[in-house]
């Protein structure tokens, strides 16, 4: 079940202002990089190598990652699970086609979404809601109002119970840069943009680092004496929502959900006071545990942290992420983590994105792998 929880984290670090552009984080990417599908086999990508201590970086396969972790490493994954939230429908009345994208719940048994094309349907029209295959459902949605955003609070009519019916008709919310046909989804977009670990629905974006790992590997990893903890944070508008202002430090996040079990809790703060490092899996993970800071507690909560250079980093030592859009919040964040308290990760990571496109790495959500540690 989604989960709104009523306070906001306060204890998270204020990060220093920052002189960093927006425009400062563009880099040219071929679209053929852009992976399209996921690899045959869900450990079966690349992984780039990015030591910051010694500042080099080396090429590997992501069936390698156990060989950089030590015993004693505790590994943090971000279970959260994707909800088919894309919807495709009919304007009642008339015969404009609607794609839409949910985005969060709202009161009252509503949802918020975002329409394409969304100039085309004002306050009070209603759509007819199709299934995967392009028929008509008894679904139907009303538009109740529109934000400052352009997003839409919908009423859905037809269903009683709105997460049982998407994973029925809704599609995954496979982002724009992935071209899919509408209705076209696989069978294997609904099995890999999810982590095998995936429990509590809450997404309407990968966690992408997850997918990545198998049950396989995590199995070995604690058998090597790594330990494996969880937390949450549901992925919404605020983890991809593209910067619309030139200055950095002007970017507003959207608030998510998060939460944090006492088990992970207490496993973060012995190996911290111990010395042992804490791996985060994915940016999503990363932002948990810095909106958390020292000592960790077990909470449910929201954040709106947005990690940009330069930045200090109480919780995490090392992270595993996947290679982001240009310009985006993601691609801010690991440049914070190159260089923790610096400027300079920005250009060092710039850099090491530019190797992985003369190696021909595969980008984005159905990407290859980075280890930055």
């Amino acid at each position: 079940m989604l989960a709104i929880f009523p306070k906001k984290c306060l204890n998270s670090p204020v990060p220093r202002p920052s002189a960093l552009k927006t425009a400062d984080f563009h880099y040219d990417l071929p679209h053929s990089q852009i992976a399209q599908h996921p690899a045959s086999d869900r450990d079966g990508g690349r992984l780039l190598v990015v030591n910051r201590e010694e500042r080099s970086y080396s090429h590997h396969q992501f069936l390698e990652f156990g060989n950089f972790l030590q015993a004693g490493d505790v590994l943090v994954l971000n279970d959260s699970r994707v909800i088919p939230a894309r919807l495709r429908g009919m304007k009642v009345g008339g015969s404009a086609a609607v794609e839409l994208l949910l985005t969060e719940p709202a009161a009252n048994s509503t949802w918020w979404a975002m329409l394409r094309p969304g100039k085309r349907f004002p306050v009070g029209t209603r759509i007819l809601i199709s299934d995967r295959d392009g028929s008509e459902t008894e679904m139907t949605a009303e538009v109740l109002e529109k934000n400052n955003e352009g997003h839409r609070r919908l009423r859905f009519e037809g269903t009683e119970n709105m997460l049982a019916a998407l994973e029925r008709i809704g599609e995954m919310p496979l982002p724009p840069y992935i071209r899919r046909e509408a209705h076209g989804q696989s069978a294997e977009d609904f099995a890999r943009y999810q982590t095998v670990y995936a429990e509590p629905a809450g997404s309407i974006a990968a966690p992408t680092a997850g997918l990545h790992f198998t049950e396989s590997m995590l199995a070995q990893l604690a058998d090597a004496d790594v330990e494996v903890h969880r937390v949450t944070l549901h992925v919404g508008l605020g983890t991809f929502a593209p910067v619309k202002v030139d200055d950095v430090s002007e970017h507003a996040m959207h608030t998510e959900n998060f939460s944090v079990p006492q088990s992970t809790a207490d496993a973060v703060n012995t190996a911290k006071s111990e010395g042992r490092r804490v791996i985060a899996v994915g940016t999503t993970t990363v932002r948990v545990l810095e909106s958390c800071g020292l000592p960790m507690k077990s909470i449910q909560d929201k954040t709106d942290i947005f990690i940009y250079p330069p930045r200090e980093f109480a919780v995490a030592d090392g992270m595993v992420t996947n290679f982001h859009l240009p310009e985006s919040t993601l691609l801010m964040l690991v440049s914070a983590f190159a260089t923790p308290g610096e400027l300079s990760g920005r250009e060092w990571m710039l850099e090491i994105y530019a190797e992985a496109v003369r190696e021909n790495y595969r980008f984005f959500s159905f990407g290859d792998a980075m280890f930055i540690t």
